[in-house]
């Protein structure tokens, strides 16, 4: 079997719902960066040793795929979207996240200046993985704005998962993870 359609060939893509728009289009730029986010927090896990970070970074990846359903949803399908019992996000969400937020930290003393990533290839991937989550972030703002719906939920989630992943990486370079 191939995975190749040829169906883009046109420039355009499919959406939930069979919906086609332009490969640019914003709902395909925001679904994109966090599917790129998602696939560099992958790469997080497959370096990093601390076990407590790579649950929550597993934990994460698994509300990034539910927010990728809802980002390549458009706004007219929503409705749709919420009664086919796929799963939105919850400010609960964002919650759980901050309860992350706080308990690194605790950890971290306060810093003086910018972090310099590169201390450990852990880090480094898990800044990398910060600065695509700022610009999905961004993306979806963006889309907020041009369609006039979005769960604000998203918006609040992947703020405060820029902020952890903040954490982390210094948490990481603290533990020397070399």
């Amino acid at each position: 079997m191939s995975i190749t359609t040829k169906k883009g060939d046109d420039g355009t893509t499919g959406l939930m719902f069979n919906r086609k728009v332009r490969k640019y289009h914003p709902n395909v730029e925001a679904c994109g960066s966090v599917d790129e986010l998602n696939a560099a927090l992958g790469i997080v896990r497959a370096y990093c040793k601390n076990k407590n970070i790579n649950e929550q970074i597993y934990s994460i990846q698994n509300d990034l795929i539910g927010l990728m359903g809802e980002l390549a949803t458009l706004a007219e399908d929503v409705e749709l979207y919420r009664s086919s019992g796929f799963r939105t996000l919850k400010n609960e969400d964002a919650d759980r996240l901050h309860k992350c937020i706080d308990e690194y930290s605790g950890e971290i003393k306060k810093m003086q200046g910018w972090a310099i990533p590169g201390e450990s290839k852990s880090s480094a991937f898990l800044d990398l993985a910060r600065t695509i989550c700022r610009r999905a972030e961004r993306r979806v703002c963006l889309l907020q704005k041009e369609t006039k719906y979005l769960n604000p939920s998203i918006i609040i989630y992947l703020n405060r998962l820029g902020d952890l992943l903040w954490l982390m990486a210094r948490t990481v370079e603290k533990g020397a993870e070399k």
